[in-house]
């Protein structure tokens, strides 16, 4: 088993199929080699595929009326997104999704894996309890996007990516992408990092920030 297939097979989507049906599943995917700026869907395309993004970033906006992009969400490498396609009456994608740096996704068909779950009560109750935790995830970030300050939202950002980092962690996009997602202008971002910093919580080298006491920075919300 190659590391690309290894680290899809353990994606919540994939890890409570039995090898048979991810094998079903890898016979109904396709590649997409990205180029960076190269759209890889629209906003109301007809969505046959769900992804997984191996390498590379992707941007996923909407635009306003007077066309202004709102980044929704920045994808990493080993991340799913779209899979909410799986389940509407009529699929089509809610958003678009642009490369920020040359990578590949691999598309995974949506009718192939709605068969799979036909089959298997167990995977559908697996995936439902997976789909349920990251709903309420979903929610605490929109409630930091739309309820509390900007340094509430920069501190509930980072923390959030320390959950698997460990204490440090490697900023996922440009300053100017993750201020964008955080609903707020670049120029208080790098400020609110400054802060921070002076502050004594974090310590700043390029895009690696180091949470000095996690505890002590949840304790800044």
């Amino acid at each position: 088993m190659n590391t690309e297939e290894r680290d899809w097979r353990q994606h919540y989507l994939f890890s409570a199929l039995n090898d048979e049906q991810r094998r079903a599943m890898r016979s109904h995917s396709r590649p997409r080699r990205l180029a960076a700026g190269q759209t890889l869907f629209a906003q109301g395309d007809r969505a046959r595929h769900f992804w997984w993004l191996e390498s590379g970033q992707i941007k996923l906006y909407r635009l306003s009326r007077d066309g202004h992009q709102k980044v929704m969400g920045i994808v990493g490498p080993h991340h799913s997104f779209a899979e909410g396609v799986l389940f509407m009456d009529d699929p089509r994608y809610p958003v678009n999704a642009e490369a920020v740096t040359a990578g590949k996704a691999i598309g995974f068909e949506r009718e192939a894996y709605l068969e799979v779950l036909s089959t298997s009560f167990a995977a559908c109750r697996a995936l439902l309890r997976r789909m349920v935790q990251r709903t309420q995830r979903h929610l605490d970030e929109i409630e930091a996007l739309t309820i509390q300050n900007a340094r509430y939202r920069l501190v509930h950002y980072l923390l959030r990516l320390n959950n698997s980092a460990g204490g440090t962690v490697k900023l996922p996009a440009t300053k100017q992408l993750i201020a964008a997602q955080l609903a707020m202008q670049p120029e208080t971002l790098s400020r609110l990092f400054r802060e921070l910093e002076q502050d004594g919580l974090i310590e700043m080298r390029g895009s690696t920030v180091r949470i000095v006491d996690a505890l002590t920075l949840e304790g800044a919300l």
